[in-house]
């Protein structure tokens, strides 16, 4: 065989593998931790089913991105700090094992307002 013929048959390998994964659908969930108040939010903690992920702070306006693949079913868990102090908390957003899509979470200095669009 030709070496640009070798050359060609790997890149065509390589590109039908590409395609292959591209149409693979991922199993995760993205949820975004977005301030939406004119004051920072600190010591965030968010507790989904058998994990859990936190960041220390977020400024005015500040979004945190997390990707997370559900391993079983439970709700999620929110908790943090406002700028006085006063620790708020959020239950609720059921996930399941295979769960997919996005998860919007807006943090304020009155609490916790969550926009699911997630898919079982």
């Amino acid at each position: 065989m030709k070496p640009g013929k070798e050359k060609f048959i790997s890149i065509a390998v390589m590109v039908g593998f590409l395609i292959a994964l591209a149409g693979c659908r991922a199993h995760v969930v993205k949820l975004n931790l977005i301030n939406t108040s004119t004051q920072p939010v600190k010591t965030i903690i968010v507790d989904y089913p058998n994990a859990t992920f936190g960041k220390d702070k977020l400024a005015p306006g500040e979004t945190f991105s997390y990707t997370i693949k559900p391993l079983d079913t439970g709700m999620i868990h929110v908790q943090f700090t406002d700028a006085t102090g006063t620790v708020h908390t959020y239950t609720g957003t059921t996930l399941h094992k295979g769960s997919r899509g996005e998860i919007e979470v807006n943090l304020n200095q009155s609490g916790v307002v969550v926009k699911p669009s997630v898919k079982d």
